[in-house]
């Protein structure tokens, strides 16, 4: 949420941003609604002063002993307090329309971000490693989950029907085994490690900027107003919704936990395999930082490197993409994608993002700090992916396989898998 002044005199670059990021809302509409809450709020405000004047006089009519005139007055406060009965209707009526527009309205998107539509347009910074090139025809994740039996893909649709799986034997020990590496990087620059509720309200969806307008990807707990969440980002930046923190050094939370995610528009897309699933595991970042522009850059940066540190250990070529305004959701300022070398797709796939969005969380989820004068300000808050699997089993497995069906374990690994240094086929 941005502050209502700030989107009067940046309006036309506001409504740009939400043209850009595909969002249907008016801001001439939104402003227009926020005049008619002032105009109406000055008037149920005068007739309530003016109601309390003629309680007053009431009072002291009846004190005077003048009861007929104390009766006129009373007939007069009857028809004042059904002008202000009406006047508050059409308050809350005008306050609910403008705080439907409100939680409607984007981030403006950094000036150094892309122009663009899609993810098609999003700009390459840099790439690390180099493609894969074999003797033989590689199999995909799928031919090998099934040669080592690790991943049993049909079970999986029969019990939990599409994009389900199970992991088992050495897919579900490499699952944890790049957990456990993404958290103890994480670990080494500071950061405090969570297990988060994986069932939030409705509220926190909204306030961390996940609603309304993702709405149809996320599943609700029925009978309940509880959402399962897609990412720990929502449970982590909401620890602190509604406090005063102290961020004289930058908050530096890890979340680990499974994650559910509908995929509505996904139809027919990536259905082979682990790419798209429903149900996953992240290992996520969330920083909460003073409300300074020079700052959140620099801590971008620096979460963006510690994906980067995890692909390197996993020996993984990756690149990093900035991602252009029409490919950002509604709450990010700036925005990289990292995506890794995926052989069965013969392309880059994005297993990382990495987000600055400024104060528009903690507007919405009311988490503020002292500057040096000691006045209140929103901070800015920053997520990104530690891992997030079996997605990252893709390339790892992938990229590691050999000729005689064997894949290669990188030394990073190798600790949280008994010292194996290589995986041999089952099947």
């Amino acid at each position: 949420m941005l502050d209502i002044h700030w989107i009067r005199d940046h309006a036309a670059e506001v409504q740009a941003a939400a043209n850009k990021k595909g969002i249907e809302v008016s801001v001439e509409e939104c402003l227009r609604k926020n005049d008619r809450r002032k105009e109406l709020l000055r008037e149920v405000e005068g007739m309530r002063k003016k109601r309390n004047e003629g309680s007053a006089q009431v009072a002291e009519l009846l004190q005077a002993g003048k009861a007929d005139e104390a009766e006129r007055s009373k007939g007069e406060l009857k028809q004042l307090n059904e002008r202000i009965a009406s006047l508050s209707q059409k308050l809350d009526q005008v306050n609910s329309e403008l705080e439907r527009l409100m939680m409607l309205i984007p981030n403006v998107p950094s000036p150094d971000t892309p122009e663009g539509s899609s993810d098609a347009d999003n700009v390459e910074v840099r790439r690390w490693g180099a493609q894969p090139s074999w003797s033989f025809d590689p199999l995909d994740h799928v031919d090998l989950g099934i040669r080592h039996d690790m991943i049993d893909i049909p079970r999986g649709v029969k019990v939990g029907g599409s994009r389900s799986y199970y992991l088992k034997g050495m897919g579900l020990l490499l699952h944890r085994a790049v957990q456990q590496l993404a958290l103890d990087l994480l670990l080494e620059h500071d950061f405090i490690p969570f297990d988060v509720p994986m069932m939030v309200r409705e509220e926190n969806m909204m306030n961390t900027g996940f609603f309304p307008t993702g709405q149809d990807q996320a599943y609700a707990v029925q009978d309940e107003s509880l959402w399962m969440v897609g990412t720990s980002e929502v449970p982590l930046v909401s620890y602190y919704g509604g406090e005063i923190v102290d961020v004289e050094k930058p908050i530096k939370l890890a979340g680990i936990s499974n994650c559910f995610r509908s995929e509505v528009g996904s139809a027919g897309r990536d259905v082979r395999g682990l790419y798209r699933v429903h149900q996953f595991a992240k290992v996520e970042m969330v920083v909460i930082c003073k409300p300074d522009p020079a700052l959140s850059e620099q801590l971008l940066q620096e979460i963006t490197a510690h994906s980067e540190q995890l692909l390197q250990a996993l020996e993984l070529p990756y690149r990093v993409m900035a991602v252009c305004a029409g490919d950002m959701s509604q709450k990010t300022y700036k925005q990289y994608d990292l995506e890794t070398w995926m052989p069965s797709r013969n392309n880059y796939g994005e297993t990382h993002s990495a987000s600055d969005l400024h104060s528009f969380q903690a507007r919405r989820s009311n988490i503020r700090c002292r500057d040096e004068q000691g006045k209140l300000q929103y901070c800015y808050t920053l997520n990104n992916t530690a891992v997030a699997s079996p997605r990252i089993l893709i390339p790892l497995l992938e990229n590691h396989q050999r000729k005689d069906g064997s894949i290669y374990v990188p030394p990073a690994l190798r600790k949280y898998l008994g010292g194996r240094t290589e995986l041999l086929p089952q099947n």
